[in-house]
């Protein structure tokens, strides 16, 4: 691995999968996490930057570090299945790495699923699991529908609102066609991602796009420190006028999921972002669902969608 103290954004620099993965292992290492809780980080992180999400993926790995070094996340030990009942199951993630409380959340919830058709199962006591994207996957993966949930630190303005008191709050459903295509949804409840802030600045960028944040007042700006230094994101749509309050909206019922329902930190009482000095206490829904307990053709079907959807007329290329 090559490591520069200082180097050009535009040069390219390339590193192994290999190599990433021992760099990653090597820092959870140092702060005492265990193999295979840091196996299941790594495996998260490098998926996530492999697949272009570089706003969780190694942009995220001094937060997990701190956590551990802190001893707000604790670096060994197994969630625990607090109460069960038919398809549905509530965890305590013992305030473990997140992707390590989010593999076990969604491996219930896809044995559920094969018994009762659905598999309902929701954590608290969680923290960062990463993408959404990775546990829908692995349901994905086994002919089922995926979903997952997470609640956030709150970083979002409400619609109209001049305080913080939302977390972006990401939403996400992969769902299998055929011939191992697929419909797959990972999104932020806020117009982007908090991560992707923090990228274009850190790659020097001076404007962010509008709605994408808001500054310390709740007043859109386009100017990406403003967000970072005690602003804030805007939810989906931006201001009222744009919608706004549709991703507010989103952002709220993902509460009810995971929160609420959880019984964990829930909106202005989830711990500030980044913070170590008390422990996340996320809650987390992972839902798996077998398709075949409904209309026989479901792949078929979702196929014939997708590539109806994607042969549709496009727009004029000479149109702004």
């Amino acid at each position: 691995m090559i490591i520069k103290k200082h180097f050009d954004e535009s040069e390219e620099i390339v590193v192994s999968k290999k190599e990433l993965r021992l760099f990653v292992l090597n820092c959870l290492e140092r702060v005492g996490c265990s193999a295979v809780h840091a196996q299941q980080l790594a495996d998260i992180l490098i998926c996530s930057d492999y697949r272009g999400h570089y706003s969780h993926g190694l942009n995220r790995l001094h937060i997990y570090v701190n956590d551990l070094a802190e001893k707000s996340t604790l670096s060994d030990g197994e969630p625990i299945v607090i109460k069960q009942k038919g398809a549905t199951a509530w965890v305590d993630g013992c305030n473990l790495l997140g992707p390590v409380v989010g593999n076990f959340c969604m491996k219930l919830a896809i044995q559920k699923a094969r018994t009762h058709g659905i598999g309902w199962v929701v954590a608290k006591n969680s923290n960062h699991f990463g993408i959404a994207g990775w546990y829908a996957e692995n349901a994905l993966q086994q002919g089922l529908v995926g979903m997952a949930f997470t609640n956030t630190s709150p970083c979002v303005f409400p619609t109209n609102s001049a305080e913080k008191s939302l977390g972006s709050n990401p939403i996400c459903l992969a769902a299998p066609a055929a011939n191992g295509d697929s419909f797959f949804l990972d999104m932020a409840s806020t117009t982007v991602a908090y991560g992707k802030i923090e990228v274009v600045d850190r790659r020097g960028g001076k404007r962010i796009p509008r709605g994408w944040g808001a500054d310390a007042d709740g007043i859109e700006t386009q100017d990406p420190k403003e967000v970072l230094n005690g602003g804030g994101l805007q939810p989906l749509g931006g201001s009222e006028a744009t919608g706004g309050y549709k991703g507010t909206g989103l952002c709220m019922m993902v509460e009810v999921l995971c929160g609420i329902m959880a019984g964990s930190s829930f909106g202005k009482s989830i711990r500030r972002w980044q913070s170590t000095d008390e422990s996340a206490n996320l809650g987390q829904c992972f839902v798996a669902i077998d398709p075949e307990c409904f209309a026989p053709g479901f792949s078929e079907r979702l196929s014939c969608f997708l590539d109806e959807t994607r042969d549709l007329k496009p727009v004029s290329a000479t149109v702004q």
